[in-house]
Order: structure tokens, then C-alpha cells, then sequence
């Protein structure tokens, strides 16, 4: 029965590489989504192709993982098919989507976590930076609250994407969409110091020559990398957050709307495709609005 879905996958998975651009993580997610409907099927001994697979058998998959998975991740998986059943509509399988009537659960917008400037600087501060990987570390962290940049961004970063004359970095994002992104003195003074003197005594591998942040065997590193030296970084100095990489890129908007920067200025730097999603970070502060009022309203004067 799987290999009846195979190849209806492996096609999905083109469509989303070649028509819409998106990245390996985000077409793995989807196929995660759509393998979990699978499983399901196949743990139960439903026989059924996706061209056949009514929205009676969706909705009893759907009440079966709402049982052991958050609101948040059931709304994810309900979006990863609905886009698989659209594009089996698009490619003419069939004429409609089983999950055309299911509601994706009511979400509360999960607000993301930040770091203060003095966590910041205490989490750097920690690095052991008598190796190269310490060196490596603080760029790459210096670089992530500088920058804002995504875990993937940061880990495909090339020597040749920085343009430090002019005071800019080329980030390639989702659906590989390239924007600029200033970079301070000061942070581009850390990476000169790692690929000068620390990353040039790594064996740097065929084909990651141009690659900025390597492991010490001289390749990427890999995106769970940088988890792992933040996690232990953060368990070093007693943090008690769960951080990520991540919480570096929210720390970045965070502490740019704190003081003063506009909305729209941040979701460029960001490289958001809507500014809805970088209105999440108003939630940070709402003092700042109240000042912005008292600034900028006539009435306010």
C-alpha cells in the first residue's frame, strides 16, 4: 500500500522543489505530514490510494493524532495535506480535497522567547576561545544576533556572500529568496578573525571551499550542531531558558523594535514575505507604542 503512495509523493516532492522553490527542510516537513497519514492507513489496514481516500478516513486520522499531539503540530499536518490533496487537484488525480471541510484547530500565537543583552554577552562571554572552534563559535553567534539570520541561513553562508566594504552580508532564504543585510563592524571583526587565522587551518573539503562555518573535518556543519554548542553553552552559565538558534533571530527584532527601529525596516532584515509574521514581535514591548504616540500623534503634542 505505501508504494501505492510513493510515487504520488515522489512527484510532490519535485513539484515543491522545481514550481515552488522551497527548501530540502521545508519539502522533508511536508513529506513528514503526509507519511504520518501512511502510517496511519497502514497500522490499520486501510487499503486506498490518494486519488480514492475519502474525508471520512482524513477526519478519523485527524481525531486519532489529536490525541497525542499539540494543537499546533495537528494544524501543521492538516496544512502539509491540504497541500498535497491541492496539488493532486492541480495535476488532474482528482477533482477535489478531503480535507476541504476539516477546521485546523484555533492557534493562540505562540510568542516567542528572548534574550536580554546581558544574556547575550554572558552566553559569548563563556566560549573557550584557545581553539578554533571557540573562535568559529563567537562569529557564529556574534553573526546570528547580529544579523537575524535562520539556523539554515547561517550554516549555508558563503565567503563569497560577504560584502563587508559596503557593510552588507547576502543571505539566500526560503523558496531561496536572496535579500542584503547589514552587518556591523564589529561582528564582521570576528569572522575576519575566524576565516583568516582559525578556519584556514582546517583540511577544507572538496566542494566546501566557499562554505564560511566549517566542523573541524573541514565541511558544513550541520543545522543540530548549532543546537547543541547553544544548548551547552546555555547549560555552561546556568540559563534558565530553552533556547535555540532561533531565539537569537527573535532577540534581533526584539531588541531593534525596543529601540525605535519600524516595523517594516526589521521584516526586510528578516526576510519575512508578510509583515503579519514580524507583528509577532509587538507583543515585546508595548511601551514603545505608547511612545511612538506620544512622539509622532498632533494630538499627542
Amino acid at each position: 500500500m505505501k508504494n501505492n503512495w510513493h510515487t504520488y509523493i515522489k512527484n510532490f516532492q519535485s513539484y515543491l522543489k522545481i514550481e515552488r522553490g522551497l527548501s530540502k527542510n521545508s519539502i522533508d516537513n511536508y513529506v513528514l505530514d503526509i507519511e504520518k497519514l501512511v502510517n496511519y492507513l497502514s497500522d490499520n489496514t486501510i487499503d486506498v490510494s490518494p486519488i480514492k481516500i475519502d474525508d471520512e478516513t482524513i477526519q478519523q486520522f485527524i481525531y486519532e493524532i489529536s490525541k497525542s499531539v499539540n494543537p499546533r503540530s495537528q494544524a501543521r499536518t492538516i496544512s502539509g495535506l491540504k497541500s498535497f490533496f491541492n496539488y493532486l487537484i492541480f495535476e488532474d488525480y482528482r477533482p477535489d480535497n478531503p480535507l476541504e471541510l476539516i477546521e485546523t484547530p484555533r492557534l493562540g500565537r505562540k510568542l516567542p522567547d528572548t534574550l536580554n543583552i546581558e544574556d547575550i554577552d554572558r552566553l559569548i562571554a563563556v566560549i573557550n576561545l584557545s581553539t578554533n572552534e571557540g573562535e568559529r563559535n563567537r562569529a557564529m553567534l556574534e553573526t546570528l544576533y547580529a544579523c537575524g539570520l535562520r539556523v539554515s541561513e547561517l550554516v549555508s553562508l558563503k565567503i563569497s556572500d560577504l560584502f563587508f566594504d559596503e557593510g552588507f552580508i547576502k543571505i539566500t532564504g526560503k523558496g531561496n529568496k536572496q535579500r542584503f543585510v547589514p552587518i556591523s563592524e564589529h561582528t564582521q571583526r570576528y569572522i575576519e578573525i575566524y576565516k583568516n587565522f582559525n578556519r584556514n587551518s582546517l583540511p577544507i573539503q572538496k566542494g566546501h571551499e566557499d562554505t564560511l562555518f566549517l566542523n573541524r573535518r573541514g565541511r558544513q556543519l550541520t543545522r543540530a550542531m548549532i543546537f547543541t554548542i547553544i544548548k551547552n553553552l546555555a547549560l555552561e552559565i546556568g540559563l534558565n531558558k530553552i533556547i535555540s538558534p532561533h531565539t537569537f533571530r527573535h532577540s534581533f527584532a526584539t531588541h531593534l523594535l525596543e529601540n525605535g527601529a519600524d516595523l517594516r525596516s526589521i521584516q526586510l532584515m528578516l526576510g519575512h514575505e508578510s509583515i503579519t509574521t514580524t507583528e509577532i514581535y509587538m507583543h515585546v514591548d508595548r511601551k514603545h507604542l505608547s511612545q511612538v504616540m506620544q512622539t509622532f500623534h498632533p494630538r499627542s503634542k
